[in-house]
């Protein structure tokens, strides 16, 4: 008998399920990434690869009941957040964020669905930009979110500069600014990070509707590389890497927006 032991880490979001997004994106890449998943379930959706059909947020007390049994019993090295459902959610995931003291923490700010269904109010949106993004150490806004989250158009590099500082502005360390919903041959992602360096990360962009649960992975995978203890640069370096493996090798799965590859670098084991 060989008993080993991997880095504890955990989830703080919704159910997909179908599988290609949200907690179940997550666990997948988590595990992939050779650290142990743990999960707080936040809210459950009925969806699939065409839409969303119904979310249910969790009632409070569970979730609270959620916090504090994953603290009495493991050893989280890191943690990330998901799609929150609503301001009152948010409130509560923030708390308990607070009251057990979790960082490193990277915030995924979920706002719409890949099929364009929106999954967070307004109010929800103002509340992760007052209370949770100030205790992100990463977060990681696609380009519809960091939208929203900044109140202007991202459509330049500058654009992009500007955003992030206004993030970084809001209390988050270090800001990922997703380019995937951009034009162009190459998706490219802007970096800030907290010492001021600040680089660009681009890659192919494929032609494939099978990228459901894309900001799922790259937050997963960074989380599970800081938890291996990673660098902040080199876990964003290696979330790019199995975010565009994962896409390259893609899978044939639903009729519609079809999720991501999460064993796409199984064997790649320098890389995990």
């Amino acid at each position: 008998m060989v008993e080993q032991q991997y880095p504890e880490v955990l989830t703080i979001a919704g159910s997909d399920s179908g599988g290609g997004a949200g907690i179940q994106a997550d666990i997948k890449t988590m595990q992939a990434c050779h650290v142990y998943s743990s999960s707080i379930l936040v809210a459950i959706t009925a969806q699939n690869t065409l839409d969303v059909q119904a979310v249910l947020p969790m009632p409070i007390k569970m979730i609270n009941a959620q916090f504090a049994s994953i603290y009495a019993d493991f050893d989280i090295k890191a943690a990330k957040t998901g799609m929150l459902a609503d301001s009152q959610h948010v409130r509560c995931v923030v708390k308990n964020i607070k009251q057990y003291h979790i960082t490193p923490l990277i915030v995924d700010p979920v706002m719409v669905a890949k099929g364009g269904t929106r999954l967070l109010t307004q109010e929800a949106i103002e509340t992760i930009i007052q209370d949770l993004i100030p205790l992100a150490d990463i977060v990681t806004p696609n380009l519809p979110e960091a939208e929203a989250i900044t109140n202007m158009r991202i459509i330049s590099k500058a654009d992009f500069e500007t955003a992030a500082k206004k993030i970084a502005a809001m209390g988050a360390k270090n800001v990922i600014i997703k380019g995937g919903h951009g034009q162009g041959k190459t998706v490219s992602d802007y970096v800030l990070l907290a010492d001021g360096h600040d680089f660009w990360l681009s890659g192919d962009r494929y032609d494939t509707k099978r990228k459901h649960g894309t900001g799922d992975t790259l937050s997963s995978a960074i989380t599970s590389a800081l938890a291996k203890g990673y660098s902040i640069e080199k876990a964003i370096r290696f979330g790019k890497k199995f975010v565009d493996m994962a896409i390259k090798k893609g899978i044939v799965v639903g009729h519609g927006h079809g999720p991501l590859n999460h064993w796409a670098m199984q064997g790649d084991h320098d890389e995990i």
